[in-house]
């Protein structure tokens, strides 16, 4: 048999070597014909030229001349009048100059991290070879990723301030030309510097400064040896080598660094070996300092400034910015300490659940934010922001904007009587009620919205026509879907809901004559170099969607809300508000009176503050109570009282309505329906008529247009 298998082969081989032979000759003509040798060469040249160019374009463009200033610079947060609100950093220690760093902790760390820092150009040949080597090796063990290369101190300070973590060639070649377009700007000292004062040591802790006040209690600029090698060795795995954690550890590794360095002659043997012998004496004098200030504005500032305006979040948080913002602290502070005031929420539900609230503050002649809260407890960074991101159902507090908005511009004056009695409407019968079961039979417009009767105010929708609801929400910027046009809508039945800031905004047109604005919280950004990189100081035009005489009604209706309707309990004493109050009925719940959100939105000219109170899952077990919308008074008279004495004061120009038909009444009653008192009467109706009348022609040219197109 084996016999056999020799003759198979040797008759193959036989067969082939010819074959071969032929092939071998016409392959060699032909590669040396068509010169596929040079071809090869000049297209292995040509991607190693192009790539190279997009590489050195990449690190140009990294604008690596900012480096130096944006690390020794932390992104501060000004607030409206340009004063210090706070600091966000996430990568940031305190920053010293290399004069005040002891020579002690440069000598450990180049022996340890990069002897060769002073004699490369920012990367070692040696190193980013054997990082080739290895990552083809991985390639070949199917491993996407390289295991180690020699990185430089040139290379680490890149990595940290422009890279991700991750092993990869791709990241490996950035990293190379990055390093080399640092070294082109800053002398070797300052690359040391922004080293020390950009590395990891462990426990939060960023910087050779605030590490040596964390493991030793003193000043970089005193470290001894021994000390100065015990942060060197935290260098390569700060969670495993620091101090505190792991002391066993830690004297190991520094004892590695010691030796390392009689390797690379900055101490003698006999040096090593007495400092071998100390303890290591961990002292904390480390304070952390906290300048996230007013933690759900800095979110909202931190989140607008990603979404609209493309930093991410390292770069906020470590680039140097300064941040100019319509922040105004004493407004936030009184928020803040509103919601730190248990005793002015509900009590928690039976299982230790607190009820949530959100609330904001806008400024309703520019949209800019001036104080905001996103809930109760443990404020997570950049977690949930109730006042920006819940979606509720608005309740009552869409009634000015949904029914008795477009019913003034179709005619109907704020004292117009309206009809308050149960009815059903449609073929499902819809049948609302009013929150008390009373009814009037018929009611003043002005009245049925102080007291947020729920009958009048689908009768009047239904009146008017559900479609001149419908488009007065989305004039107003509230979200809606088509199936939101039905008559559910007077009472706040969104498919979507709406966030307190959402609601906050519909409402600056009532305070600002008729002009919707937006809100938004940042002004200017500027970078290290001083720099305005943002730019968003001219004032905001805003969308004039009501006229200023339909305004002025729709504020004289809801001052009513604060001085006898829904609101009085949450009217701060000396200031006259307007707004409406709002709350939505729990489904599950088997109690009549439980209800599932709560809202009160006010405003004054200056300011405009909505706020939310409700739990994140409602349920039987999880409700608030009291469905007439009231029972949060004292939360928002609190917050109104602790921000309005930050504003102008300024005056509506307007009386509440009832005082208006009282005053109307009184003179009647005082005689002054002379010729002269009957002349300015009819005067000022003519005023109210053509005023009224004006209205009605743009909303009946609005409507046209809408059905045209």
């Amino acid at each position: 048999m084996r016999n056999q298998n020799n003759s198979f082969g040797s008759r193959l081989l036989q067969w082939l070597k010819p074959r071969w032979q032929r092939f071998s000759k016409v392959f060699r003509y032909y590669w040396g014909k068509w010169h596929f040798t040079q071809w090869l060469l000049v297209a292995f040249l040509s991607i190693a030229l192009i790539l190279s160019g997009y590489l050195t374009y990449q690190a140009k463009m990294a604008h690596v001349e900012n480096l130096e200033s944006s690390l020794a610079q932390t992104t501060e947060i000004m607030d409206s009048s340009n004063q210090k609100a706070g600091e966000l950093y996430a990568q940031k220690g305190t920053y010293v100059k290399l004069s005040k760093i002891s020579p002690n902790i440069s000598k450990a760390v180049l022996s340890t991290e990069d002897r060769n820092f002073y004699k490369e150009y920012g990367f070692s040949i040696k190193g980013f070879g054997r990082a080739a080597l290895l990552y083809l090796q991985n390639k070949l063990l199917h491993r996407d990723y390289i295991s180690g290369g020699g990185s430089t101190l040139t290379q680490q300070l890149v990595k940290n301030a422009y890279l991700s973590q991750e092993q990869t060639l791709t990241r490996k070649l950035k990293e190379l030309f990055l390093s080399i377009q640092v070294e082109n700007v800053y002398s070797k000292n300052d690359i040391l510097t922004m080293y020390l004062n950009n590395a990891y040591f462990g426990n939060g802790v960023w910087g050779v400064q605030d590490a040596s006040k964390k493991y030793f209690g003193t000043n970089a600029s005193v470290l001894t040896v021994p000390q100065a090698a015990v942060l060197a060795g935290m260098l390569t795995s700060p969670s495993a080598y620091n101090p505190i954690d792991h002391p066993q550890a830690a004297k190991q590794r520094r004892n590695v660094v010691l030796q390392l360095m009689v390797e690379n002659k900055q101490i003698t043997q006999d040096q090593a070996n007495e400092y071998k012998q100390t303890p290591i004496e961990v002292v904390d004098a480390y304070v952390h300092k906290d300048g996230y200030k007013y933690p759900y504005y800095f979110d909202a500032v931190i989140d607008e400034a990603i979404n609209k305006y493309g930093l991410t979040e390292s770069e906020i948080m470590n680039k140097g910015y300064k941040i100019y913002t319509n922040l105004n602290q004493e407004q936030q502070t009184a928020m803040q300490t509103n919601f730190d005031n248990d005793a002015l929420f509900p009590a928690n539900a039976s299982d230790g659940t607190k009820v949530q609230a959100a609330s904001v503050a806008v400024s309703p002649s520019t949209g800019g934010v001036r104080a905001v809260v996103g809930g109760r407890g443990e404020h997570v960074f950049r977690g949930y922001n109730r006042a920006t991101q819940i979606k509720r159902q608005p309740g009552s507090t869409i009634k000015p904007i949904a029914v008795y908005t477009p019913a003034l511009q179709s005619g109907y004056n704020f004292d117009s009587e309206l009809v308050d009695k149960h009815k059903s409407y449609g073929s499902n019968h819809y049948a609302p009620k009013n929150y008390d079961n009373m009814y009037a039979g018929q009611i003043p417009m002005y009245e049925a919205l102080a007291q947020s009767k729920n009958a009048p105010a689908v009768w009047l929708l239904n009146q008017i026509g559900v479609n001149k609801g419908y488009q007065s929400v989305k004039k107003f910027g509230l979200p809606v879907t088509k199936s939101d046009d039905n008559l559910a809508l007077a009472l706040g039945g969104l498919s979507t809901g709406v966030s307190p800031q959402q609601l906050a905004s519909s409402y600056t047109a009532f305070a600002n004559e008729g002009t919707l604005m937006k809100p938004y919280y940042i002004r200017k950004i500027v970078d290290s170099t001083g720099k305005v990189v943002v730019d968003n100081t001219k004032k905001p035009e805003g969308k004039k969607i009501i006229s200023k005489d339909v305004a002025k009604q729709m504020t004289s209706m809801m001052l009513g809300v604060f001085t006898s309707g829904t609101g009085v309990d949450a009217q701060p004493a000396g200031y006259s508000v307007a707004g409406k109050t709002g709350s939505t009925e729990a489904d599950s719940s088997a109690t009549g009176q439980a209800t599932k959100d709560k809202w009160i939105v006010g405003y004054t000219p200056d300011l405009v503050v909505a706020t939310w109170e409700g739990f994140d899952n409602t349920n039987s077990e999880h409700h608030l109570e009291n469905l007439s919308g009231t029972g949060m008074g004292a939360l928002f008279q609190s917050e109104m009282a602790g921000m309005l004495p930050y504003t102008k004061n300024s005056e509506f120009d307007t009386k509440d309505a009832q005082s208006i038909i009282a005053d109307r009444n009184k003179n009647k009653d005082s005689g002054d329906s002379g010729f002269w008192g009957s002349i300015q009467k009819k005067a000022g109706e003519y005023v109210d008529d053509i005023g009224q009348g004006a209205d009605e022609i743009k909303q009946k040219a609005a409507d046209f247009l809408s059905r045209l197109f």
